[in-house]
């Protein structure tokens, strides 16, 4: 690694090896090549050391004076030094003893039930009255919680994704470039039934044109989107019960998969078989990501505490 663009090389290759994998890596691949860079121009050689991953990690170019943000940083470079360590075994790994532990995820808002009735009531004042846009905005939220969707996901469906005699979306290349299949409940296909009856005769139709459509005709921006919905839980005056400032529509999809494992455990199903489908059903990369509600969740803390009764219950077994 002593040439001039040894790390640059090195850091191309992990990232083309990931992405064969199907990881997009788009901001972690400029951050590491940002990363790979620096090295570069130290000329530095042998092994890498923590020191120098801590000194690039408090170049942040906003200028932050924060450890937490360096730590951030560092964490990103950790799946790339364990990659380094099967070319240099003496390259080290950082950990949270340099600048300290990360702040977990926030909370999230988890929505009553009566919170998203309103959601949905008051999207159907939205102007002009009786026109397209009250009702996409009406469908679109009510489908995100409905399903568990992520806004992009269901701002990027198109018409051909929504099999409405089957009852199925066609959710493709997502956050973690996979696609799946989406079975909805008949309230939620009765929803879209209406709404898709509502659009046609607002509109004409293709089977490339988005699913949810503006009332010219044109796909929704996730920037508008998040617009409206701000409109909205300000005319609601909701106060965050999460660790956001302020509820937010992905809540919707947090909240979709709490009442889901909530309901599961009411009707005593086994929750670590359960998990699995509700990985792959949401999308999920790493089911850590799912199990990670049982923890992170107040309403979850009970199953979480009650699973490890039950660890804790099993009677011990004498040495044989």
């Amino acid at each position: 690694m002593s040439a001039p663009t040894a790390m640059q090389t090195m850091a191309c290759n992990y990232l083309d090896e990931r992405r064969r994998l199907g990881f997009e890596l788009k901001s972690r691949g400029h951050t590491l090549m940002s990363f790979a860079r620096y090295v570069d121009a130290l000329e530095h050689c042998g092994p890498l050391t923590v020191e120098i991953m801590a000194q690039w990690a408090r170049q942040d170019k906003w200028k932050r004076d924060d450890p937490a943000t360096w730590a951030r940083r560092l964490k990103l470079l950790r799946p790339f030094t364990r990659y380094l360590r099967q070319f240099e075994p003496h390259t080290e790994i950082p950990d949270e003893s340099v600048f300290g532990p990360i702040q977990e995820r926030l909370t999230p808002h988890i929505y009553h039930e009566q919170e998203i009735v309103d959601l949905l009531g008051v999207a159907r004042t939205l102007r002009p009255l009786g026109g397209l846009r009250p009702a996409t905005y009406e469908t679109l939220f009510g489908l995100i919680a409905a399903a568990g969707l992520r806004v992009s996901e269901a701002v990027h469906l198109s018409e051909a994704d929504v099999n409405l005699k089957l009852g199925l979306l066609t959710v493709r290349q997502t956050k973690f470039a996979k696609s799946r299949q989406l079975p909805l409940h008949p309230s939620t296909i009765e929803a879209l039934h209406r709404y898709h009856k509502q659009r046609d005769q607002h509109v004409a139709v293709t089977a490339e044109m988005p699913f949810f459509v503006s009332s010219k005709g044109k796909g929704l921006g996730l920037r508008q989107v998040r617009r409206v919905f701000a409109t909205l839980r300000q005319q609601l005056g909701w106060v965050s019960r999460g660790g956001h400032d302020q509820p937010r529509i992905h809540d919707l999809r947090h909240t979709f998969a709490v009442r889901r494992v909530m309901l599961w455990q009411a009707q005593s199903v086994e929750i670590d078989q359960a998990m699995l489908a509700l990985s792959t059903y949401m999308g999920h990369a790493k089911i850590s990501n799912t199990y990670w509600y049982l923890t992170a969740i107040p309403e979850l803390m009970a199953v979480a505490a009650g699973k490890f009764e039950q660890f804790a219950q099993v009677p011990e077994v004498e040495d044989a």
